[in-house]
């Protein structure tokens, strides 16, 4: 028997956030209405003691003191999904990437809409900050929490971002 998934939704400024894990490592985070956002399934457990740690370090992130998450990690996904999604963890805090540059940035460059496609498909929503990502133009494109979501994200780490110190290792001011 596999083990259980539990959940909890949380409150955000874009709106609620459903969190799911199993084995102690969150493999889901998507905004309320979010296109590829589950619905919750019969034999999840609810148990908001199992999200205390993601719980505090997203209330840091939206509070605007916590640039980058420490959490263990097991989002389900392609080779290909894995390698994108590990591309997005790689684009600080308050900087944009577009889709070629991601592609690039695994060695695929040819793989532009199949990066799109992985991040649409990003399970870890925030926390693998897919919002990052912007058109070649500079324009906003897909996210699926959607665009007011994708543009509140990016305006947050961008009024947050001059604070930075030069090297931030866990995330934390002073730590």
């Amino acid at each position: 028997m596999s083990p259980a998934t539990c959940y909890t939704i949380l409150p955000a400024p874009i709106g609620k956030l459903l969190l799911t894990a199993c084995s102690g490592q969150l493999t889901g985070l998507w905004v309320g209405g979010e296109k590829h956002c589950p619905d919750i399934h019969p034999l999840w457990q609810p148990d908001p003691a199992a999200f205390t740690a993601a719980a505090s370090q997203l209330a840091e992130y939206f509070a605007g003191t916590r640039w980058d998450f420490t959490l263990p990690l097991a989002p389900a996904g392609t080779p290909f999904q894995q390698l994108a999604w590990s591309a997005l963890r790689q684009i600080p805090y308050g900087e944009t990437r577009s889709y070629q540059q991601q592609a690039a940035a695994i060695q695929r460059p040819s793989a532009v809409r199949a990066i799109g496609t992985a991040n649409g498909r990003n399970p870890l929503s925030i926390i693998v900050p897919c919002h990052r990502v912007i058109g070649a133009n500079g324009t906003l494109t897909g996210y699926g929490g959607g665009l007011p979501a994708k543009q509140w994200l990016l305006e947050h780490e961008r009024c947050h971002r001059p604070f930075l110190p030069p090297d931030h290792g866990s995330g934390k001011p002073g730590s």
